[in-house]
């Protein structure tokens, strides 16, 4: 049975809204899942087990004394913490933030339900953020996209995985500055992955593309600190640059940070458009920008964007 590409693309895209509904998930749970992780984890390093420096100690020195105040307060907070729900990205099932119901699987069908329900819970009719639906979509055309360049594929699989973990970091970011290593790292080591299998670009290429990536964006960082005694952007920054290194290959890294500027200046008109920028002081992470410059490289072609610059770097 021979499938034809409008075929390909239709069934990548209906993937591609199941999938988006799983990263609205993702995007909404994980950085709650880093945060709780960090609490307990602090908090635990307040109250060290017998034998064992405290956090205060291993920052101040083993001379220094945890504040009284400070123990007992992680002393007593430690298992209120550690008694919180569960919380992962299976359960609890996904409830209204406003009223605490349950969704029905039928209220969760990708883009539908919310037409359906007209973007309102049916328990209280608060409104529900377009963005969920947007969300959806976005990775429904992402995956299109994929399937139109590499088919129905392993390939196409691999790309359609970078595509879904960039479109998850560029809003888990642009929400709360970070991009969590438990996806920079799975997207690096899958770009290494794709490139020894030979499916993509050389290896050696990848190799060097992850490493450059890394130390352009490492050198900058360093510098402006050293400068203005400043933070102006953060290491996972570093490490989403060197996973795209590892996908598009040294030869592109200059393309792709043009093209972080550009989707830069694009998603910054647009937040000053409809208010969003109405503050100058509102920090703007860089993550969005370089992921949002990945899903265009993907949707152009790896082969088309080393054209833009071929003089970049020799391999």
């Amino acid at each position: 049975m021979i499938v034809s590409p409008m075929a390909d693309a239709a069934m990548a895209g209906v993937l591609g809204l199941l999938v988006g509904s799983f990263l609205n998930v993702v995007i909404h749970r994980l950085p709650k899942m880093m945060f709780r992780e960090w609490l307990d984890e602090s908090t635990d390093n307040f109250v060290p087990a017998e034998g064992m420096p405290s956090l205060w100690q291993l920052v101040f020195g083993s001379g220094a004394s945890t504040p009284k105040d400070l123990a007992a307060a992680a002393t007593a907070a430690l298992p209120q913490v550690r008694a919180l729900p569960a919380l992962s990205l299976a359960s609890p099932r996904s409830r209204c933030p406003a009223c605490g119901h349950a969704i029905k699987w039928y209220e969760n069908i990708p883009v539908v339900s919310y037409i359906a329900l007209r973007g309102k819970c049916s328990a209280c009719a608060t409104r529900i953020s377009l963005r969920y639906p947007l969300v959806e979509l976005a990775t429904g055309v992402a995956f299109m996209v994929v399937a139109s360049h590499w088919g129905l594929t392993p390939v196409g699989l691999a790309w359609a995985v970078f595509a879904a973990i960039l479109i998850a970091q560029f809003l888990i970011d642009f929400d709360t500055q970070l991009l969590p290593d438990s996806l920079n790292y799975p997207l690096l080591w899958l770009g290494l992955l794709v490139a020894a299998l030979g499916w993509n670009i050389r290896l050696d290429s990848a190799v060097w593309g992850a490493i450059g990536g890394y130390l352009s964006l490492w050198s900058v960082y360093q510098l402006h600190h050293r400068l203005t005694g400043k933070v102006g952007m953060g290491h996972g920054d570093f490490k989403l640059l060197a996973a795209l290194g590892a996908w598009f290959g040294a030869k592109s890294l200059l393309a792709l940070i043009l093209l972080s500027s550009i989707v830069g200046a694009a998603v910054g008109g647009a937040l000053i458009v409809v208010g969003k920028l109405a503050h100058k002081d509102i920090p703007i992470p860089f993550g969005p920008f370089i992921a949002g410059a990945g899903l265009v490289a993907m949707a152009a072609g790896p082969a088309k964007l080393q054209q833009w610059l071929p003089f970049a770097f020799p391999f």
